[in-house]
């Protein structure tokens, strides 16, 4: 098997127009300035964009026309919709995206009987070459903005406000694992994440408990990530327990090994004092074995602690033509109840949107 080369630097496209989500408080009253606005007007347009979720300018009637046209600038069309697509009685919604230079990427939006969910990409493509995962094979394109990010976040709020999911719902949870590795575009997503946490009139007022960044094991990254202030839950894509089989799973443990990245994951469940989560896609007859099971737990509850950490296991959504397909029920539910066993939290993640192709980058390789 051929891993594709792994990217850490997006390739070099056109920048994104800048956009009012890609600015704090202090930048956008500058900003202002630099229009020829007093400040305030900035306040006034924020308060519109992240608290009242609309980039409408023509529905801002509090702005004098001529101010309206003037900020027209800070809100420029950073993310469109070409394909939307819902299946599970209209619960799960996946939106694939056009960047300005026709770049995609996706989200999907979920309900659930207690939380509204909005999974996000922070990259178009992905440059860490996992072979299983569509994005993963698609290489890199570019790193989204911060604007992008965010305003993902945002249309998904407002369309869960507005009843999309079947009934109007309150978004409260964001996770980034949609396409791309999230801390290899480390100062977008942290300032993103910064957007999606502050209350209005500085961010969408999501609370940092509700936001999960996940990593197939950056460590550097994680290292800062813990010193942010930021309680996020990390999410470590590990899926297998073992560095001979990682090497070729997620090529990046030729860089940062299994104890590294476990270490690294330690390190940050005691900075913030957040449970790690760790993701494992379970594939037939490549990484569902007992032994593999037995190992996971042994390892993480020897570096990480068994309060300190949950296992999230991810039933495989195999891509087309793809070798790889899940693992059959009575596998899964061993592996649970061996990796439980050593006293580690384990429990198999809710599947959604099979037929919708929601696993990250199928949608958007369906229509490349």
């Amino acid at each position: 098997m051929t891993a594709l080369p792994l990217v850490f630097d997006a390739p070099r496209r056109s920048t994104p127009p800048r956009h009012l989500a890609d600015l704090d408080p202090a930048d956008r009253r500058a900003v202002a300035g630099e229009l020829g606005l007093p400040a305030f007007r900035a306040d006034q347009l924020a308060r519109h964009y992240f608290g009242r979720l609309t980039a409408d300018l023509d529905a801002m009637t509090d702005l004098p026309a001529g101010v309206r046209d003037t900020l027209r600038t800070l809100l420029p069309p950073l993310v469109t919709p070409v394909l939307e697509q819902s299946c599970d009685d209209g619960a799960t919604r996946k939106t694939l995206w056009k960047g300005h230079d026709g770049t995609r990427a996706e989200s999907v939006l979920m309900g659930y009987p207690d939380r509204a969910t909005v999974c996000v990409s922070s990259q178009a493509g992905c440059g860490m070459a996992c072979p299983f995962c569509a994005t993963g094979q698609g290489g890199l394109e570019r790193n989204l903005s911060t604007g992008e990010i965010v305003e993902q976040v945002r249309q998904a709020a407002a369309a869960a406000r507005d009843g999309a999911l079947g009934s109007p719902a309150r978004l409260s949870n964001v996770v980034f694992m949609g396409m791309g590795e999230p801390l290899a575009n480390y100062k977008r997503v942290v300032a993103a994440v910064r957007r999606i946490t502050e209350p209005a009139p500085n961010g969408l007022g999501i609370s940092a408990r509700g936001v999960t960044v996940s990593t197939v094991g950056l460590v550097p990254a994680i290292d800062k990530l813990a010193a942010e202030g930021l309680p996020v839950t990390l999410a470590v894509s590990l899926h297998t327990p073992d560095d001979e089989l990682r090497d070729t799973l997620v090529p990046v443990n030729n860089r940062w090994k299994v104890s590294e990245v476990l270490d690294a994951a330690r390190r940050y469940a005691q900075a913030t004092g957040r449970r790690v989560s760790i993701e494992y896609a379970l594939i037939r007859d490549v990484n569902d074995q007992p032994w593999r099971a037995d190992l996971l737990g042994k390892l993480l509850r020897q570096q990480i602690g068994t309060k300190r950490v949950h296992v999230n296991l991810i039933p495989l959504n195999p891509t087309p033509g793809s070798e790889w397909d899940a693992s059959p029920r009575r596998v899964q539910d061993e592996f649970v109840a061996r990796v439980q066993a050593a006293g580690v939290a384990c429990t198999v993640r809710d599947t959604r949107g099979r037929e919708i192709a929601a696993a990250c980058g199928q949608l958007a390789a369906s229509q490349a």
